[in-house]
Parts: structure tokens; sequence; C-alpha cells
């Protein structure tokens, strides 16, 4: 059985869940119920960065201690488990004891290699990315992720991880590991942005200024730079450096993140590893954004949107259906005019009613239906090809052709107008068999549904099935 790892990025507990991380950490569990599936076994990890100055700064504005007000965070972010269905086995937290010993361990490993050092600099930082911030990166003089913030300026000495060094290793690496970065277009973004150079970035902070992070080895006056931190998770999770039988039985594997994660865990995690001596990630998939009725989301502009309120709303795989369904790895939108549509068109008009037809023909009529393992070799080989290439939406949309090409033949043989139980059994055997093999092939995407539909068609005798989706009106 070969072992498969997967991971989202951390997101910050200064903000509650928001749908953008619900589009990732959802691709990740399509990816990792899949591998479980077929046969492999899983280590599927996510989990809260906890660290860094914008978590303090929220402490501070709540009046309460930093650690429990991540506490009180990263409870509301393991929710997201139950209401989306969530397969995850790890949730790391990067105040665990473990990962902070393991963080400052990769530290000790980067120093022996000479890459770290000390110098007192002045840089433009932007909080909202915990990142430093060039002329070349800012519009108006304003990060363009974060427009409504002042950008700080930071004048201190810090400690700093030579980034420059490792300038050609890097595109080495990619050169040898043509799909490292998926998309396309983003693995030659990340070549392009190496290519131009790499400038050392700093990796720690005065604990005088900001005290809430893991301390520097062997220098009490600074801790690490949240990004330096945070990014060890990917491998602390599996115990790393204790535990080197997990470690090495799933590293490297599969990373999953935004597009505004792109540098930092294709170019700055990568020479870190090089650096500590260990092995690189396997692929790194990148996500765009989500949009609101055409609007960047933002807290200034209200337009946020909580998953967890839209599982109340519209059930658990209503939601996963929608973000999977509609959302390429390109940036893609989101308003409930577009949700509404969908579900109704696909969902409770599609699927659900097509399993409600046959279902009530087949137990008005007493048929025995005969199903066996799915054998429609172009409908596999489609969807794994889908899967193979991370298109979740282009495997779903193959699916639904079945749902489709199953509405015509109701619509052209009228089953409710045949009496012969042999001919009736010979237009909704097929498709009840394409029904179950679509069921199967949904339990990564939505498999509470995907039980129903199996569970319905393997009963003896078959009965009508109860609404999977009620429409929205």
């Amino acid at each position: 059985m070969k072992n498969y790892y997967i991971t989202t990025t951390l997101p910050y507990v200064n903000a509650e869940p928001h749908i953008g991380f619900a589009l990732e950490i959802i691709r990740a569990d399509v990816l990792a119920r899949y591998q479980s599936i077929n046969g492999a076994q899983v280590f599927f990890n996510t989990g809260v960065d906890e660290h860094g100055q914008k978590i303090y700064n929220k402490a501070k504005e709540q009046g309460i201690d930093a650690q429990v007000y991540c506490d009180q965070m990263a409870a509301k972010f393991n929710l997201l488990k139950e209401a989306l269905n969530l397969s995850y086995n790890h949730f790391i937290r990067t105040t665990d004891p473990h990962h902070e010993a393991a963080a400052a361990e990769f530290w000790r490993r980067c120093l022996a290699s000479g890459d770290i050092y000390k110098k007192n600099y002045q840089t433009r930082y932007c909080v909202g990315c915990e990142l430093e911030k060039t002329d070349s990166d800012l519009v108006n003089d304003r990060c363009p992720d974060h427009p409504d913030r002042e950008l700080e300026i930071i004048d201190e000495e810090n400690y700093f991880f030579r980034f420059s060094k490792y300038q050609q290793a890097l595109l080495d690496f990619y050169k040898s590991q043509p799909d490292f970065v998926w998309p396309q277009t983003k693995y030659n973004e990340i070549i392009k942005f190496v290519e131009m150079g790499l400038s050392d970035f700093s990796i720690s902070r005065l604990k005088s200024k900001m005290p809430w992070g893991v301390s520097v080895p062997d220098d009490e006056d600074q801790v690490m730079y949240v990004w330096f931190d945070a990014l060890v998770n990917y491998i602390s999770c599996l115990g790393w450096p204790t535990d080197n039988a997990q470690f090495s039985s799933f590293w490297p594997g599969v990373q999953i993140c935004g597009k505004d994660n792109l540098r930092q865990q294709t170019a700055m995690w990568q020479a870190m590893l090089i650096s500590a001596g260990l092995p690189n990630s396997r692929q790194v998939l990148v996500n765009g954004f989500i949009t609101s009725d055409g609007q960047k989301m933002s807290k200034s502009l209200g337009n946020v949107i909580s998953p967890i309120e839209l599982v109340t709303k519209y059930g658990t795989d209503a939601v996963r259906y929608y973000l999977l369904a509609a959302i390429t790895l390109a940036d893609g939108d989101f308003s409930l005019e577009k949700f509404t549509t969908k579900y109704n068109a696909d969902l409770a008009n599609g699927l659900g009613n097509l399993l409600g037809r046959v279902t009530t023909l087949i137990e008005k009529n007493n048929l025995s239906i005969t199903l066996h393992p799915c054998a429609n070799q172009a409908l596999l080989d489609a969807y794994h090809q889908a899967l193979a290439s991370y298109d979740f939406s282009g495997a779903l949309a193959r699916l639904w052709e079945e749902v489709k090409v199953a509405d015509e033949i109701i619509t052209r043989t009228k089953p409710w107008t045949i009496t012969d139980q042999a001919e009736l059994k010979a237009v909704l055997e097929p498709i009840s068999q394409s029904l179950y093999d679509l069921a199967h092939l949904l339990l990564p995407f939505l498999p509470t549904t995907a039980e129903k539909i199996i569970a319905t068609l393997e009963a003896n005798p078959i009965k009508k099935a109860e609404p999977l989706f009620t429409r929205i009106s």
C-alpha cells in the first residue's frame, strides 16, 4: 500500500474561516479521499498559524492573552471538519510544543549550513501578508492584497536567511520537476521570479517589540519570523525530527495553497529545505482567489462569506459541489444567485430528480435490478485523468454528462408508459447502473450524497429515494 501526504496551508487566526480557505481544504479533502479509495495510506494535515504581528495585535485589541485568543480561534477553525465533512487526520497548531521544538531544530540546521546571519536593516512591511515589501510589490505605495493597511517600517537588527544562495539550486530543481508547481502558469511565474534574482529575507523579530513567536535558539532577545516558523509545520506534523519512520514514509508530499502563497511555498520553503538537508516537497497545487459578486472579499466591504453559514442554510454537499464544480484553479466568483442557479440545475433538478424518478418507477413496478462494478472505461479514464491534473470541475462535468444522457433516455423512452416488465427493466437497469457508477466516483466529492445513492440502489427491494436536494425557490 502506497503512502500519500497532503497538507493545506495554515490560515492565520486573526479572522474566522472564510470561503477561500474552505475551497482549499475541500480540494485537499477530495484528493485525500480519492487516494484512500484507491488504496493509499493517507496523512492529511491542516491546522492554524498562531504566531506573528497580526495575531499579537488582535489579542491586544481584545485585551486578552495571545494564547487564550489563539485557543478560541483554533476551535472555530476545527469546526470546519464537521461542517464541510472533512477527512483530515491531523490538525496542527504552531503553538504546539512539538512544532516549536521542530522549528528550533530546523533553525539550527540552517545555521549549521551557514545560511543564517544577523544584520541591521530597514524595510517596509505589510502586517496583512506578514511579508516585507519592495517597490515592485506595491501599487500606489500600498500592498495590492491589503490596500486598506498602512505599511509599517521595520528598523532593527534581525537574523536573515541566505535566500540569494539558492537561486541556481531552485532553478535546477524546477527544471528536474516540470510538474512541481501546478498549474503550469504558476510554474512559469515562480521560475521567472527566481531568475530575476533572490534577496535574503529576515527570519526574526525583536522580542521587545513583538514577543509572540518561537524563541530563536540561543538568543532570547529574538523570536522567529512567523513565516519561518509556520513553514516547518509541513514536516513537524509528520513527527520530524523525532519520528523519522513516519516522516520518511510520508515525506515528500503534496501542498495546496492560494496564489498569494506562491513564493513562500515554492521558493522560500524549498530553499529552506535544501539548507536543512531535507528533500523538497513533491508538488504544490496553487489556487486562485474567490471574489464575491466580482469584488475581492474583505471585512471592510462586508462581503466576506462564511462557509459555516452557507452549510447551515444549504447543506454540506451543496457547498462542496458549488466550490468544486463552479470554481477552477484560476480566480472564481461566488454569489448567491450563481449558487442557487447551479444548485437547482445540477443537484435538485439534475442528480436528485433523476434518482427520484428512476427509483419511483422501480418500486412501482416491483423491478429487480442487477448492478455491477463500473465497467464504463471511457468514464473511468476521463475521471482519473481529470483528477491527475487537479481538474476538479472537469471531473464533475464529466460525471454530470452521465446525468444528462440518462435524462435524455428517459425523455425519449417515456418509461412510465411501458407496461412490459422486461422492456421496462431494459430501460431502467442501465440508467440505475449509470447512477451507481456515478455515485462511486462521487465519493471523494460529495461523500454523503454518494453514500445515500449507493445505499438506495443496493437495497433489496429498491424503494423510492428520499429527496437528495430540495429546490431553492
